[in-house]
């Protein structure tokens, strides 16, 4: 049955509801296309459309000169199917020009979502190694090593050089350690383990900018230099990455300021005479006076 012709629906789509009928019917007829009389039920039962939906299919068969009525048999009609009939080769070269035109349609939707997550190189920065000014090396009391950083930033303003974007920093040969607690009689953390932080192989460094944009915004009370050795032993003790460690440094000295504020305008705590002992020996003898008041009333 796979020549016989194909049905088409009222929109030009293929009638597969009428060629299962059609292929139920061909497994009940005779080589010669007569003698297939399964029942509606039987249709039914291999196609799984109901009982309306096989008649009408049928009645479409009928039509299209697919089946033709030949008799009766137990209440049952019996069709002979047009054998003649075949599909033109039409169909198959159909099909095959349908299944590249699909192909090619997904190869093209594959290559422009992948253009989609391409950057645009008219969106992209170049920086001009003219702009760029001559190495500097940072400065810091409390840090053992510095590094050497490149200076691309140029602004009057201290808070737009740290909200501008940083390039590539290139690291001296000894990476930057601060001091260290010794706690059990070990050092913490290891120049190895810090050889290993992600901040210090992304090579970040306190630059002048950032000491001060730190000294205007938040004044002289705020320890620059404490707080900058906390930041970098807490990501060398976690080993977490950022993409921009000056705007997680900035993110961390605004905390630190936050929390000395509210530390300075904190009330402070009194203290009660007795503690909780004289209290609850307070709050008895108030209580043995009602009793004694509310007996006397009687």
């Amino acid at each position: 049955m796979d020549d016989a012709p194909m049905l088409l629906t009222d929109k030009g789509k293929p009638d597969t509801t009428a060629r299962n009928v059609l292929q139920v019917l061909g497994e009940h007829a005779h080589k010669d296309g007569g003698g297939a009389h399964p029942s509606v039920l039987r249709i039914q039962y291999r196609t799984g459309f109901d009982r309306r939906t096989v008649q009408r299919a049928l009645k479409r068969l009928e039509a299209g000169g697919l089946i033709t009525a030949s008799g009766q048999v137990n209440g049952r009609t019996v069709w002979r199917l047009s054998l003649h009939l075949k599909r033109p080769a039409s169909d198959w070269s159909d099909l095959e020009r349908g299944e590249e035109e699909e192909r090619r349609a997904a190869a093209e939707r594959q290559r422009r979502s992948r253009a989609k997550r391409v950057t645009d190189s008219a969106s992209v920065t170049v920086t001009h190694s003219d702009d760029v000014t001559q190495a500097d090396v940072t400065h810091s009391n409390d840090v053992s090593h510095a590094l050497k950083v490149r200076d691309v930033t140029h602004s009057a303003s201290a808070r737009h050089a740290l909200n501008a974007a940083l390039t590539t920093n290139q690291p001296s040969e000894q990476p930057p350690a601060t001091p260290v607690a010794e706690v059990g009689g070990d050092s913490y953390p290891s120049q190895e383990q810090a050889l290993l932080a992600p901040i210090d192989t992304d090579g970040f460094a306190l630059t002048d900018s950032m000491r001060r944009w730190a000294l205007q915004t938040f004044g002289p009370h705020l320890n620059v230099d404490y707080e900058t050795d906390q930041f970098l032993d807490h990501f060398r003790a976690n080993g977490a990455r950022r993409n921009n460690w000056a705007a997680e440094w900035q993110k961390w000295i605004r905390r630190s300021a936050k929390f000395a504020s509210e530390r300075a305008t904190r009330p402070p705590l009194r203290a009660v005479p007795g503690g909780r002992a004289n209290q609850t020996a307070t709050l008895l003898a108030d209580a043995l006076a009602r009793r004694a008041a509310r007996q006397e009333s009687r």
